[in-house]
């Protein structure tokens, strides 16, 4: 199965990602039940392009989501797909494209994961393209009950941990309010 969601904003992709999966539970290209349909050193690159943020396993092919919606996806050995709202930077290196989802007016675009024209700078600049993405990502959902990471957002005027006032004594003799200090 797939800890992507099926939300309108990932169909496509979860169409695309499904008509190309290929369970296998074992293996050295077993990815988290599915064949793996990225090169490992790809998979490490987009860990280290969007540190501390989880990679979701979909149908063979690491995800980064936002609120649960797709933002980008790691394919092949050289393609990072990123959901943006307009094409991106200039300098960047474009891979080739991934039809449907690269199709005009579909948001999607495709970026070379090592940038040969921009070796020192590229690295800074494709994470500021994945974070874009993220938040673009984040932007396209329309459940307020999670944050922009999926985690459930706790309920307006509740508090997490230990509450701040006291409860009520039910004590209705002796004393009240629970210990008190001796002299």
């Amino acid at each position: 199965m797939t800890p992507l969601p099926d939300l309108p904003q990932n169909t496509a992709l979860l169409a695309l990602l499904r008509q190309q999966g290929t369970p296998q539970e074992r293996g050295a290209y077993a990815y988290e039940g599915w064949e793996l349909h990225t090169h490992p050193d790809l998979v490490e690159r987009l860990e280290d392009l969007a540190p501390r943020w989880p990679v979701l396993a979909t149908f063979g092919v690491p995800v980064l989501a936002a609120k649960g919606i797709a933002a980008v996806v790691a394919l092949g050995t050289s393609s990072l797909l990123v959901r943006l709202p307009g094409v991106p930077a200039e300098p960047l290196e474009r891979a080739e494209p991934c039809p449907p989802l690269t199709d005009p007016g579909q948001g999607w675009y495709s970026l070379r994961p090592w940038q040969s024209e921009l070796p020192s700078e590229s690295q800074r600049l494709l994470s500021l393209q994945i974070q874009h993405a993220l938040s673009y990502a984040a932007s396209l959902s329309e459940d307020d009950s999670i944050d922009w990471r999926g985690r459930p957002l706790q309920a307006p005027g509740r508090q997490a941990g230990k509450a701040k006032g006291r409860r009520p004594s039910t004590n209705k003799g002796g004393r009240q309010g629970g210990r008190r200090r001796r002299r």
